[in-house]
């Protein structure tokens, strides 16, 4: 991360702040279609809109977005900009050429329980042109199958909308299973790490963008964005991130172009064309996104395939064949009459565009740096000159630059305020769209706008960037309402926006496939919570099931992790300092029986598969707030409703609103199952589904290499398991030195292995022994957590050894004396 300091003179009487409340300081209005809760208000007050344009205007330099704003919170439409009613966008699409196949699912189930009667509600509300709908379905009632069903009804592209990436990535592949031969693509942010740009006025710091690009989602980006203009029959799983900006469906089409077997083309301008679409000539190192060029052979790897590129044979000025091969091995794979090829960015932007958009930039600045000078803040004028002119030679010179996003108010044609190209542009006018979890998904679309135009506000104001940059946005919720097509919110504790939207009606779907009623949920006292779930705990693993565990904070998820591991349980936690990665393979580890009990906070809801879950307690459920909430509690419930023999225990000393009316929605749903299952005398079964790794071809192919053990006869670890550790890792590093890669990833893979093999040890030597002996090397990264192989220091384990057992001692007596009394 690169932080930068700036020195500024001071200035008393012209110095100004741009303070833009973004809370619930807006004006109070009462729910209404175009809004959804009292959560989603306007963006920003009246007053301070109007402040904006005033005298301050043009010291703050936000006067042409702020002022299209302004008259937007004035107008008492959200939808009211510029004198006119705003209406969405909708581009010309070019003729698809694939068109597709019909959707047909391909699986040997039927729709049984509510959803028979569910699909038949919602496919006939889509057919009246209902614009929402809401299916309330419980957890394993099947509620992905009736959305595929629906889709293979209506024959119709769908948009799914998903909360977050692991949900996404779940949905992802089970719909790849339901549609094998259909398009399903997967469209959600690429960043692996991302820091946006930033100035911090209060400290007169400033952050710098950047960001860590996943490459494989990249390219499943550019599948999604192609497969939605070629073909009928596309499915998108997308995450809240398809609100924001990418390229426009005009100039992205526009810079498009197909080759067919048997035309004349010019060399050197095929070449020339590659490159004004982003793709770079790498003759040596032929990757994703690139090409290379070998007599009159051009080999281009396309920017949404993953293992196939293609080669154009020419002879002369003719294109004599066009073939795919393997760019691995170099093997033909097929011949091909006839070829499309996309850019390599959604930001790419034809000449003629980007010449318009750098005369109207320079206006801009030469109006911008008027109005910095003539208040006397030199210093900003200076820093936006030199910034924004070493933009603009980048974009002349090579028709990109870092940053580019900033500038898409002009790349796109757009008016100052209107919203920025999203992938609600690209999908046809026909399509559906899924909100599954809507109660956490719909707020998420309300809530991204308002801290992007807070930051960008600042940048503007300091002289970092144009006041054009804060049109570069994600979609605020008005505009997302009106830009949605037909729309049916998913989830079993639906949100007040969506019950609104339906005037209160909506489809229910309780009862499951399997006959499973929802678990017996029980209350018993906080008092003694901690000795209570410990019993629990032991009576589940008897069973062979897994626990999941809820708490408060991510402090008492890790002390209770380490009392529960002190007493012989096989015990993990997860929180949000638990990267994606690691995430996912937690749980699969917990699927699969290497620990069993699960300790988190707030994600241990939404989504969470996971039928080998016997028992799930619920810490300080008395404690009203969001993490224990009625929607909160219902849907930590529902993860024990895929076990037979699942149960719940809810620990609290008083029995607050919020556990009421989940103990009665529980109460109620549990008796219509039971009734249910008594007339058509069926026998509940537990929900099985493999344990498989859905993510493996979504996240880890960039960072997993599936090599076989390293561990062979020469290589005895003998009894010192740690040293041997450590001289792996010493390896691992030297190798990745020499740039060794595959011996590194190897050894990385090793070290895993051998690492939950110490931690098998670990707990078996805790069984013979109550305290630690001062010869221990367990870490405590090797007992809670999956130890990350690229921060960890060669001398870890024994760097850590001494403070951990006085950090474990001290844990212990206060954790005996804090909890348990």
């Amino acid at each position: 991360m690169s932080y930068q300091k700036t020195k500024r003179p001071a200035q008393k009487s012209n110095k100004t702040s741009c303070k833009i409340k973004t809370g619930h300081a807006a004006i109070a209005k009462q729910p209404s279609a175009t809004s959804p809760s009292s959560a989603i208000e306007p963006d920003i007050s009246f007053k301070t809109a109007s402040n904006f344009t005033s005298q301050n205007a043009t010291i703050n330099g936000v006067t042409a977005t702020v002022e299209a704003l302004s008259t937007l919170i004035a107008s008492d439409n959200p939808l009211f900009k510029n004198g006119t009613v705003w209406t969405p966008h909708r581009p010309i699409r070019p003729e698809k050429s694939e068109g597709g196949i019909p959707f047909q699912i391909n699986t040997p189930f039927e729709p049984a329980g509510d959803q028979p009667a569910a699909i038949k509600a919602l496919v006939e509300g889509i057919e009246r042109n209902e614009r929402t709908q809401v299916l309330l379905g419980i957890t394993g009632s099947g509620k992905t199958y009736t959305m595929a069903k629906i889709i293979e009804k209506t024959q119709r592209p769908a948009l799914i909308l998903a909360p977050n990436k692991t949900l996404a990535a779940q949905l992802y592949g089970e719909f790849k299973s339901f549609f094998p031969h259909n398009a399903v693509e997967y469209f959600v942010s690429y960043y692996d790490y991302y820091q946006p740009e930033a100035y911090v006025a209060r400290s007169d710091t400033y952050i710098e963008k950047e960001s860590s690009i996943n490459e494989q989602i990249d390219r499943m980006r550019h599948a999604a964005t192609r497969a939605v203009l070629e073909r009928d029959d596309v499915i998108i799983i997308a995450s809240v991130s398809c609100i924001y900006g990418i390229g426009s469906v005009e100039t992205y089409t526009a810079m498009t172009f197909q080759m067919q077997k048997g035309d004349k083309l010019n060399h050197r301008q095929l070449l020339a064309d590659l490159v004004t679409q982003q793709y770079r000539r790498q003759d040596i190192n032929f990757t994703r996104g690139s090409f290379r060029v070998r007599g009159d052979t051009i080999e281009i790897f396309p920017s949404h395939l993953e293992d196939r590129a293609w080669r154009i044979s020419l002879f002369g000025d003719e294109i004599e064949t066009i073939t795919e091969f393997d760019p691995l091995t170099g093997q033909k794979t097929g011949d091909l009459q006839s070829i499309k090829i996309y850019a390599n960015s959604h930001y790419v932007t034809p000449r003629p565009t980007l010449n318009q958009a750098i005369k109207a930039i320079k206006m801009e600045l030469a109006q911008r740096l008027d109005e910095l000078n003539s208040v006397g803040r030199l210093l900003e004028a200076q820093r936006l000159e030199q910034r924004t002119i070493f933009d603009l030679e980048m974009l002349e010179t090579t028709g990109s630059c870092a940053g580019i996003e900033n500038y898409s108010r002009y790349l796109t044609g757009r008016n100052p305020g209107e919203p920025p190209p999203t992938m609600f542009e690209y999908i046809p006018n026909n399509a559906l769209i899924f909100i599954d979890e809507s109660h956490v998904t719909i707020p998420q679309i309300g809530g991204m706008y308002r801290g992007d135009f807070r930051r960008k506000a600042t940048l503007a104001e300091y002289g970092f960037r144009l006041p054009s940059c804060m049109d570069n946005r994600p979609l605020r919720f008005e505009e997302w309402d009106a830009m949605r097509p037909q729309t049916i919110a998913v989830s079993a504790t639906p949100g007040r926006w969506e019950i609104e939207q339906t005037c209160g009606v909506f489809v229910e779907q309780i009862i499951r496939p399997t006959g499973l009623i929802d678990p017996l949920t029980q209350v018993r006292p906080a008092c003694t919570q901690v000795d209570d779930v410990m019993n629990e705990i032991r009576k589940t693993i008897k069973k062979g099931y897994r626990t999941l565990v809820t708490v408060l904070t991510k402090r008492m998820a890790e002390d209770l992790t380490e009392y529960l591991h002190e007493h012989n349980i096989r015990v993990r936690y997860m929180h949000s300092d638990i990267d994606t990665l690691e995430r996912i393979e937690i749980l699969r580890d917990l699927r699969l029986g290497t620990f069993d009990v699960l300790i988190g906070i707030n994600l241990l809801r939404e989504g969470l598969d996971i039928p080998e879950c016997g028992f799930v307690a619920i810490l300080d459920a008395d404690k009203e707030g969001f993490l224990r909430s009625e929607t909160s509690l219902i849907q930590t419930i529902g993860r024990a409703a895929r076990n037979v023999d699942g149960h719940v225990i809810l620990y609290a000393d008083t029995i607050t609103n919020s556990i009421e009316r989940a103990l009665q929605e529980t109460t109620r749903r549990r008796q219509k199952q039971i009734a249910y299952n008594e007339e058509h005398h069926i026998t509940p079964t537990s929900i099985k589904k493999n344990i498989g790794d859905v993510l493996n071809s979504v996240y880890e192919n960039n960072y997993h290499a599936d090599i076989p053990d390293f561990v062979t006869q020469n290589n005895k670890v003998d009894n010192n398991l740690a040293n041997h550790i450590q001289h792996l890792e010493k390896s691992m590093r030297e190798a990745a030195a020499n740039l060794n890669f595959e011996e590194a990833a190897r050894l990385r893979d090793e070290i895993k292995r051998l690492q939950k093999i110490e931690l098998t040890i670990a707990d078996d030597f805790l069984t013979h022994n109550d305290e630690y002996s001062t010869n221990e090397t367990i870490t405590q990264s090797s007992l809670f957590s999956k130890p990350d192989l690229d921060h960890m220091e060669p001398t870890m384990d024994v760097g850590l050894l001494e403070s951990h057992q006085i950090k474990k001692k001290i844990h212990k007596k206060t954790f005996d004396k804090k909890i348990i009394k």
